[in-house]
């Protein structure tokens, strides 16, 4: 009988243990949930005052009395900026951590901001894009953040998700800015209220739970832990043997100079350059261009084939840009139709992408523009999303920082080649930029139907070895 009890007492705590167990890991979903929904809000003020400012920056800076040519210039100074600056503020990220380096992005993000509401000449003009041509990465330090809290099979969901909400922001953006530069010095004020936006995101960064929030890699994968309850996160699809942070990977050794830490995040950037991942760089690189030759005569190209007026092409931008937010929220579902298998996604919406462009160059019916342009809306933002999941799982989670901005200093050289190309292809006919993205969209699908292997598991082990 008292063996009974015992055993009714054993079975008793166990049940309670398990309850306990089962509630605590409840409230830690709970709280992961609360996490990711604040990061969203990140990312959607983030866009949100960005997309009030830029589309008035070329009628400030041509207000102050400059040429076309140095108005060009100072322009395209941001992306020249984001090139260099991105890898490194992405290396940075994973050797100080995000919230440091997301924190001094957003604040010098902000500086630059409110110097441009300042920027009364174009010395101030110049100096304000250069702060934020340098240190906006919020966005992709985000991203990076939430690689590391998800599970593989997750991430592109989650990305898909961020992205959505983000996109939000940047379609609400300019109609409040368009709004407020009716108003007598309009653009100053504009600036202004981005640059507090950016200090309401500072804020918000600082207020997130972090200290509740830390990363634990113990050998059979990642775990999230939330006010010191360990869940089971990543279990499956982590690398084996990279299982390592930069954080875990200063437990195992002496702890070095900043400077040394920050050379060997260079060191392995350039590992990562020449690695499995160049493949997926290029691919990344070909469609970047591709898209921003269809983008970067948008307007100018319907005035000359169907004089379409700039207010008309401005709302079916705006059609299209929030079509392509909505797109966010299918990534999930497409994902889980290919099996997770984001290289057959990214190879299918590529070729997708190629037929859509061909088909805005050559047809001469407004009403298949409206449908080409409203599919490659959606086959765009499936795509960078899940060229994003594909650089984090070939390239492991140990290094998502560096990863991504890699990937980001990818699309900035697209940024600055596409419009130079543009201005080329537009010579020889207003269809050229359209036309010549869709022959750069065939090559990036030549490339990863030719190295299969880069773009798949083998490419993962490939890169550990190296």
């Amino acid at each position: 009988m008292a063996l009974g009890v015992r055993e009714r007492g054993a079975s008793g705590q166990g049940l309670a243990s398990e309850t306990l167990m089962m509630a605590t890991a409840s409230s830690s979903s709970l709280s992961s949930r609360r996490f990711l929904l604040w990061l969203y809000l990140v990312g959607f003020l983030d866009l949100f005052g960005v997309s009030m400012v830029v589309p008035l920056l070329n009628l400030h800076v041509r207000s102050l009395g400059v040429s076309p040519i140095v108005a060009g210039i100072v322009g395209s100074s941001y992306g020249i900026l984001q090139l260099f600056s991105s890898t490194f503020v992405g290396c940075w990220s994973d050797v100080v951590g995000r919230r440091s380096s997301l924190l001094v992005c957003i604040l010098l993000s902000a500086l630059g901001y409110f110097l441009l509401g300042m920027s009364t000449n174009v010395f101030l003009f110049t100096l304000a894009r250069v702060s934020v041509g340098v240190f906006k990465h919020t966005l992709s330090i985000s991203r990076a953040l939430l690689s590391d809290l998800v599970t593989e099979k997750e991430r592109p969901l989650v990305l898909g998700q961020f992205n959505t909400v983000s996109g939000v922001g940047f379609i609400l953006g300019p109609m409040v800015g368009g709004y407020l530069t009716e108003l007598d010095g309009g653009f100053y004020v504009t600036a202004f209220i981005c640059c507090s936006v950016f200090l309401l995101n500072a804020g918000l960064v600082w207020l997130l739970p972090w200290r509740e929030t830390s990363l634990n890699i113990p050998d059979n994968g990642w775990h999230l832990v939330w006010k010191h309850t360990t869940v089971p996160i990543k279990s499956e699809g982590t690398l084996q043997g990279a299982a390592t942070t930069p954080k875990a990977r200063k437990n195992e050794r002496k702890v070095q100079a900043p400077w040394v830490e920050v050379m060997s995040a260079l060191k392995d950037m350039k590992n990562l350059i020449f690695s499995a991942l160049r493949d997926i760089f290029i691919v990344r690189f070909m469609m970047g261009v591709a898209i921003m030759l269809y983008y970067s005569n948008f307007v100018l190209g319907l005035e000359e084939r169907f004089g379409l007026r700039p207010k008309i092409t401005g709302y079916l931008i705006s059609y299209t840009s929030a079509l392509g937010t909505l797109a966010g929220f299918a990534v999930g579902p497409i994902l889980r139709l290919y099996r997770h298998n984001s290289h057959m996604v990214v190879l299918h919406f590529s070729a997708l992408t190629s037929l859509l462009l061909l088909v805005y160059s050559t047809t001469g019916s407004m009403a298949m523009v409206v449908v080409s342009s409203t599919l490659l809306s959606f086959t765009t933002s499936i795509g960078r999303t899940c060229i994003t999941d594909l650089q984090l799982s070939v390239g492991g989670a140990q290094t998502s920082g560096t990863v991504i901005g890699v990937g980001q200093s990818v699309t900035a050289v697209s940024r600055i080649l596409a419009p130079l190309l543009s201005g080329v292809a537009q010579e020889i006919s207003p269809c050229g930029p359209p036309s010549l993205g869709a022959a750069l969209a065939l090559v990036a699908i030549l490339i990863m139907t030719l190295n299969r292997s880069s773009f798949s598991g083998e490419g993962s082990e490939r890169l550990k070895r190296e």
